[in-house]
């Protein structure tokens, strides 16, 4: 076998290749033109699958074949597979996303919609919760409930955090205050963090945190996501959030947030210094 084991592996994850394609593939790369039967001794691959597997990685792009007595297969250069690969994914999303958007998609969504209604009938309130790890994960499960905002959308971050949630979640919050929807910020304003205040202002409504000792945001007082450790002191790996969709919780921190809110400052005050 041509390859180490650990390589083929990443030509599995990176190409969407099983091991049997991985092998064969690297065994006519280091060959660069070879009939199935080398292949197959080279790649111990099974020779009655090698047909197949060429065959494949033919209709693909990743191989050409030259007519004759055997057979051959020429190796196409490695930077060239990776464009027609790149080339197929994007029409193949393309094609998908089409799909999805049809007549027959939407039909097919709508149903998806009543049985998840149905079901969440008989889901106890308890069990609408979850806990969520990595801050990239977090933040996918945050700009969900801001995506099924309706009203209001109250957010306190520390600064790192709020210069994060600038950029990931910024568009988002952009989109639904022009909706209607309201947000309110508390962050602390710091020279690390103005920058991404000064943009979410011009949608928000955002406020000075002295003591940034929380990390949540609450959706129409129905749903709650809160960070439970300090993101200065945890690995973006590591950070975990809960999310909650309970109105009674998220409407009692809703009213501590509330009375919280009246003692802060307008951020404008403090922008000025940056």
């Amino acid at each position: 076998m041509i390859a180490e084991e650990h390589f083929l592996n990443e030509l599995r994850h990176y190409f969407k290749l099983n091991l049997y394609e991985a092998r064969v593939w690297t065994a006519l790369l280091s060959r660069g033109i070879s009939n199935a039967g080398e292949l197959a001794e080279i790649s111990d691959v099974p020779r009655s699958r090698t047909y197949d597997i060429l065959e494949g990685l033919e209709k693909r792009g990743f191989v050409m074949l030259r007519s004759g007595k055997p057979i051959k297969y020429i190796a196409i250069s490695p930077k060239e597979v990776v464009d027609r690969v790149k080339k197929n994914l994007q029409i193949e999303a393309m094609e998908h996303s089409k799909k999805l958007d049809s007549s027959k998609g939407a039909e097919i969504v709508k149903e998806l919609e009543l049985l998840h209604k149905h079901g969440v009938e008989f889901v106890e309130s308890s069990d609408l919760s979850t806990a969520i790890k990595g801050r990239h994960n977090a933040y996918l499960h945050m700009e969900t409930m801001l995506k099924n905002a309706a009203s209001s959308v109250l957010i306190v971050a520390s600064a790192k955090g709020i210069a994060r949630k600038a950029e990931t979640l910024g568009p988002m919050l952009k989109e639904i205050s022009k909706k209607g929807v309201k947000v309110r910020i508390a962050a602390p304003v710091t020279k690390e963090s103005a920058d991404a205040l000064k943009e979410l202002a011009a949608f928000a409504e955002v406020r000075h945190l002295q003591k940034p000792n929380s990390r949540f945001c609450i959706v129409d007082n129905k749903e709650v996501m809160f960070m439970l450790m300090n993101d200065s002191d945890v690995h973006p790996t590591y950070d975990t959030g809960v999310w909650v969709n309970t109105p009674f919780f998220a409407a009692t921190v809703g009213n501590l947030f509330d009375m919280a809110w009246k003692d802060m400052e307008p951020a404008d005050k403090y922008l000025k210094k940056f």
